[in-house]
């Protein structure tokens, strides 16, 4: 037998067949913590999954919902939205994610696409974006509030709407799992829309073997064990997030789950996790807040930066198994007791490791965390893929790469570059969209990714950028925008988001908007403490502080790709002006279209700036 044909012989039928599986293995196992109103952490076992599962799945039957019909879940991270779709896996339908902060037309888009006949939501806010299209008031007939009361028939809690499914499944003891039953690895699972960079978003449709065979293949490859312990706050409407919760059932760990972002720090120090998933947006911030917080001046910061100078120097030792020479062993387990202890502490003082996955991670951000002890592993998929194409693993990684394919999966580039992926993992097509499925893939089942990579002798896979978005200079020399961009990240604190132009220009210039909260710290350390976000880049203390940056970032680039000019935005890009999408990836495009006239600012002369 092949490797996907062995991982096949182990995948359930469906993700509700795995579900019933976790329960009967395992019931009285932790599978989720989860904080309630007085933010104190509460557990299910998989016999309350199991349980609570059933009760959804019962009562969408009761609500008439048929095999493979659409629900929606739109609502932040947290146990319920988990609960919700694992009820829909079990009742036979398919579950269409939808961000919270998704606007109310592309709710109403994604809703009449879709054809999804109920939503579970996060609140009343949430409800509000559907109740006012009056055009889905006879396609979605019942909307579930996880928090709030609910409103006539139509809207109902939570609470009311699991009663009704447990009433339901005690007149019909058999009709949940006659649904389960009926439900194959063909099935459509999950309908995700892709945020996408321009237009509007189409719908991947992922089958039950999409998640059964990535589950079964991650757990043959022995990344995360029974007994580790996930802290998850991606949002579950993405496919990084979403393909979490069913590679949880079949390894059997448990998760503490809750997307507020603004706890994330407070509840790894709480529930100390072993592993974490994250966008490389949650790292940065990390990195930048050790790096303008009070401990990054005066002696400090002297000791912080001398304690990660002998990280790198142990760095090349560590990555091959091989013993420290003696004066640098002892140098760096001075610089762990000091600073680099207190870091891993602040996490949980349990992660083995973490993964990135979403968008490109910086390598010397990689390096940063892993000088202090913290391994970070870098994956790469889309949502045709069902996020995990290509994965390190974190007992071989090798930075800069995104790790070998899936095993099973296959892969190639393409003569262009082109990253191309053919398995199990790649969706069935996009949602009543033959024209776009056809260009995505083609005859031979290869999915064309859009990214250009490159495969080294041991198949690892470096992606370089996305094949529309290279930019090319007046002197014929192709440049990266990611390269340029996450460079800059990785190198100027004070940068939240860095845009790349220079598209048939001399030279490469960029657009940067500040990271509030590091930009807030730095006024606060030089008195100007009080400004508002737009006064404080005006700043001539801040121009000159990123100009000492920059300079360090260029040094970092070819030089076609160092950037000669750059301009800071007085605002923030918000979903809402369209300019980052739902999962905050910049729309570069439509930034450069919003701020041409800064843009042509930069290449007016050709002076060389920096």
């Amino acid at each position: 037998m092949t490797e996907r044909e062995t991982i096949e012989a182990k995948c359930p039928p469906s993700v509700g067949a795995m579900l019933r599986r976790r329960v009967q293995l395992t019931p009285a196992r932790p599978a989720f913590e989860y904080p309630d109103v007085r933010n104190t952490w509460q557990t299910y076992t998989w016999s309350d999954v199991g349980e609570i599962s059933d009760a959804v799945a019962a009562a969408l039957l009761s609500n008439g919902v048929e095999h493979e019909q659409r629900v929606a879940i739109s609502a932040a991270t947290r146990v319920e939205w988990i609960l919700a779709c694992y009820g829909i896996g079990l009742a036979g339908a398919a579950t269409t994610t939808i961000y919270p902060n998704t606007t109310d037309e592309d709710v109403a888009f994604i809703l009449s696409d879709s054809g999804s006949v109920v939503a579970f939501v996060e609140d009343a806010e949430q409800a509000a974006k559907i109740t006012a299209h009056p055009e889905l008031d006879d396609q979605v007939r019942l909307i579930v509030l996880f928090t709030g009361a609910g409103e006539g028939d139509r809207i109902v809690p939570w609470d009311e709407f699991l009663a009704s499914g447990r009433a339901y499944a005690k007149a019909h003891p058999d009709a949940v799992k006659k649904a389960t039953d009926a439900t194959g690895p063909d099935t459509l699972a999950t309908l995700i829309y892709t945020s996408g960079t321009t237009g509007k978003p189409k719908g991947a449709e992922l089958p039950h073997q999409a998640w059964t065979y990535l589950a079964v293949a991650i757990d043959t490859m022995h990344f995360i064990d029974m007994d580790d312990l996930q802290f998850l706050w991606l949002p579950l409407s993405h496919v990084f997030g979403n393909c979490l919760i069913y590679i949880q059932l079949q390894i059997g760990f448990a998760s503490a789950v809750d997307g507020r972002l603004d706890r994330i720090v407070s509840n790894l120090g709480e529930v100390k996790p072993t592993f974490m998933c994250g966008a490389p947006r949650i790292f940065e911030k990390v990195r930048s807040a050790v790096l303008t917080g009070e401990n990054s001046v005066g002696l400090k910061g002297s000791i912080a930066r001398w304690a990660f100078a002998k990280g790198r120097a142990a760095m090349p030792y560590r990555l091959e198994g091989k013993s420290l020479p003696k004066v640098l062993a002892v140098q760096y387990a001075i610089a762990d007791r000091l600073v680099f202890s207190k870091l891993r502490a602040r996490l949980g003082g349990r992660m083995k490791f973490m993964v990135s996955g979403s968008a490109k991670l910086s390598r010397q951000i990689q390096a940063w965390f892993y000088s202090a002890g913290l391994l970070i592993v870098e994956g790469y998929g889309l949502t045709e893929t069902s996020a995990v194409a290509y994965v390190n693993h974190w007992s071989e990684p090798r930075f800069g790469t995104v790790g070998r394919v899936t095993p099973g999966m296959d892969s190639m580039i393409a003569e262009d570059g082109e990253v191309l992926v053919r398995g199990p993992l790649v969706m069935r097509g996009y949602h009543d969209n033959p024209e776009a499925s056809a260009e995505a893939l083609d005859a031979d089942g290869w999915f064309h990714t859009g990214d250009i990579g490159i495969l080294d002798e041991k198949g690892f896979l470096r992606i370089t950028d996305r094949k529309k978005d290279l930019m090319k200079t007046s002197g014929g020399k192709y440049v990266a925008p990611q390269k340029v961009e996450s460079t800059i990240v990785a190198n100027v604190p004070l940068v939240q988001q860095a845009i790349a132009v220079g598209d048939g220009q001399k030279y490469i210039g960029a657009l940067l908007v500040l990271e509030p909260d590091a930009l807030r710290r730095w006024a606060e350390r030089t008195g100007k403490a009080g400004l508002g976000y737009a006064e404080m880049t005006r700043l001539p203390g801040v121009r000159h502080w990123i100009d000492a940056q920059m300079k360090r970032a260029n040094s970092k680039l070819e030089r076609w790709e160092t950037v000669k000019k750059y301009a800071i935005l007085e605002h923030e890009l918000t979903i809402e002006s369209g300019e980052v999408t739902a999962n905050m990836k910049v729309r570069r495009a439509t930034v450069v279209r919003d701020y041409q006239e800064i843009v042509d600012g930069l290449f007016e002369t050709e002076d060389d700036g920096l």
